[in-house]
């Protein structure tokens, strides 16, 4: 039989720390080996015949440190009552440690503890066996390394998953996966072919490849397939992690979710192509009527002109210059509403007015092309709070994309009706119809290059663009329907509605009256241009109609000639050499001789803000060129 001095050489000479206990409440100690003596810092005198509870006090310093006491005395309790060992977890227990000076400081340490009882000879529990370990460097080891890792989650953005990879990316595991990821059950090559879609899986590959092959940093961006089976674009990265002699050990790598980003991009190549579109269009509506002008303008000068052939020409050119200027003042008008530029003129307006106008606006196209025309307006009255010339030209733009749409023949209808506090407008017609993925489009600027890429049927693609504009700055919707090519549309506009009982501004004709009962009398008139050519055939014009025209190309020669002829009438271009228009303007409102004469812009600049800079200058009127000489002549005949 061993003797007790070798069970005290075994106890004294165990790496692992160990301590007798009493099996007492105070749980004194009784003997503690040399290992638990390294491990505390502590001397043996320090400890023996004190309780264990004394000798390890708390922290007074530090509120949220424990000694695990009460675990303590718990385990050593049922070590006491059951006869049987007991094991603890991990425990956190700051050890007090004297410092140089003499100071008492605490340091943190942590332990697995072990008890277990010692019988003696009578079978009573003489003592208790605690045996601790201290695992203090495993746990922060494994507290620094839970650290890195959420620095690197902090580190990415919300659409971004961080995984570690072995040094030839044979096995994975996630570090935050956010559900797109999962850990690899056993080492495999190109484990990632189960994100990868399989038209991307080669390029991925050969990228992959070359970063293991070259150590250097995988970058790429393509395609993914996620568990949840959705898929997206990632930017996929991979950083090597070298050892002291520059092997690769391992790959931090992060995947950024840029679905978005490429969605964006693709929407900015399908706008880019559009646009290529629409300026091919562009200039191809451009050149249609200049052919005719030009036609007309060489026919006049090589033959000899008779009053027949120059009242045709003259027709021919007049139609086309109207096209023309059709074109622009929609690249205009367009171009204002979108950048809310444009102000409407609200009022209560009947929407059976809106219909009325609109017909009647449309009516010529309508019957060129043979259409059948059903209309179906509301059998009262339906009030909406707009801008009635706003309205009537949404309707009229609808009636005419349906009867540009629709091959000659063709049946169209117009309906309205009022419903749920919506007053709605239904254009319908049997013509090309459109494929699904164009009616949630066709409101886009451009989209008629989709719907009609031979640009037979003209235009530029703009109104229903103008439509949806103006229908959302009068608070409603707009929607289009198509059961397919070839089977026709329906467009619907709805718009909040008026009490019933809102009657609408009454508009007088007494102005119209009065304006057509003046006698044109013959005028002064000055022109100013600086381009020839449009001065010329502008003082033509007004001479054909009974006036007399003075004509200058130049600022300060239009300023000597008016002071010395006093017009009664100034048309001035705005872009003119000297000094602009605006100026001339401020210069003959200044001058006692042409302070009354009516001053009227006469200029390509028609913007909003171009029109409130002109008339603050001193002009009474404001025409875009080509002038409406129409608009021209009744500015005449009320001066």
């Amino acid at each position: 039989m061993l003797s007790p001095s070798v069970f005290e050489s075994a106890f004294n000479s165990s790496p692992i720390g160990k301590y007798l206990l009493s099996p007492t409440p105070e749980a004194v100690i009784l003997a503690v080996n040399d290992a638990f003596l390294r491990a505390s810092s502590r001397r043996r005198e320090e400890l023996v015949g004190t309780s264990l509870f004394v000798a390890f006090p708390s922290n007074p310093d530090d509120p949220g440190s424990s000694t695990n006491e009460a675990e303590l005395r718990a385990s050593f309790a049922k070590v006491l009552a059951t006869g049987e060992p007991d094991m603890l977890p991990v425990q956190r227990y700051p050890i007090p440690v004297q410092a140089a000076d003499g100071a008492i400081g605490f340091e943190e340490r942590f332990w697995s503890a072990y008890s277990a009882p010692v019988f003696g000879e009578d079978g009573a529990i003489a003592c208790i066996s605690h045996t601790t370990k201290d695992v203090t460097e495993q746990i922060h080891s494994e507290r620094a390394l839970r650290e890195s890792e959420n620095r690197f989650r902090a580190l990415t953005t919300a659409g971004q998953v961080v995984y570690r990879m072995n040094a030839d990316w044979t096995e994975l595991r996630e570090l935050d996966g956010r559900g797109f990821l999962k850990d690899t059950e056993r080492p495999r090559s190109f484990w990632l072919e189960d994100y990868i879609p399989a038209d991307e899986q080669e390029r991925v590959h050969a990228a992959v490849l070359e970063a293991i092959r070259s150590g250097s940093v995988y970058e790429l961006e393509h395609r993914v397939r996620r568990l949840d089976g959705s898929e997206g674009w990632t930017l996929s990265r991979a950083v090597p992690i070298l050892d002291a002699k520059g092997q690769v050990v391992e790959w931090i790598g992060a995947a950024s979710d840029i679905t978005e980003r490429k969605v964006a991009e693709e929407r900015l190549r399908e706008s880019d192509r559009r646009k290529d579109e629409f300026l091919a269009m562009l200039a191809h509506e451009l050149r249609n009527p200049i052919a005719p002008i030009g036609a007309a303008a060489a026919l006049l000068q090589r033959m000899k002109p008779d009053e027949a052939l120059v009242r045709r020409t003259s027709e021919i050119i007049a139609r086309q210059v109207g096209h023309m200027t059709g074109l622009i003042d929609d690249l205009l008008d367009v171009s204002r509403v979108t950048r809310g530029l444009v102000e409407l003129d609200r009022a209560p307006v009947d929407l059976r007015t809106v219909l009325q106008d609109a017909v009647e606006q449309v009516m010529p196209q309508i019957e060129a092309r043979r259409h059948a025309l059903a209309l179906a307006p509301p059998s009262g009255p339906v009030m909406v709070m707009g801008d009635k010339k706003r309205l009537v030209q949404v309707v009229a733009n609808l009636l005419n994309n349906a009867a540009k749409y629709t091959p000659e023949g063709g049946r169209l209808a117009l309906r309205a009706h009022a419903a749920d506090g919506q007053a709605w407008i239904d254009v319908s017609d049997n013509g090309i119809g459109m494929a699904p993925e164009l009616t949630g489009r066709v409101f886009e600027l451009f989209a008629q290059a989709e719907r009609s890429v031979d640009r037979s049927l003209g235009g530029l693609g703009l109104g229903l663009a103008l439509v949806k504009s103006l229908v959302e700055l009068h608070g409603g919707s707009v929607a289009c329907a198509s059961p397919g090519l070839g089977l026709g549309s329906r467009f619907s506009v709805g718009l909040p509605c008026l009490d019933a009982q809102v009657a609408p501004c009454p508009h007088s004709g007494a102005g119209a009256t009065a304006a057509s009962a003046v006698t044109l009398s013959p005028l002064q008139v000055l022109v100013v241009d600086d381009n020839v050519d449009a001065a010329v055939t502008l003082s033509m014009v007004l001479e054909a109609a009974g006036h007399r025209t003075l004509v200058e190309h130049g600022a300060l020669a239009a300023l000597e000639r008016a002071r010395a002829s006093a017009p009664q009438v100034c048309l001035l271009d705005i872009g003119l050499p000297e000094m602009d228009g605006k100026e001339l303007a401020r210069r003959l409102r200044a001058d006692p001789a042409t302070a009354g004469a009516l001053l009227v812009a006469v200029t390509g600049y028609g913007q909003d803000s171009d029109r409130q800079q002109i008339m603050a200058a001193g002009f009474d009127h404001h025409l875009v060129k080509p002038v409406d000489m129409e608009r021209l002549g009744a500015i005449l005949a009320a001066a």
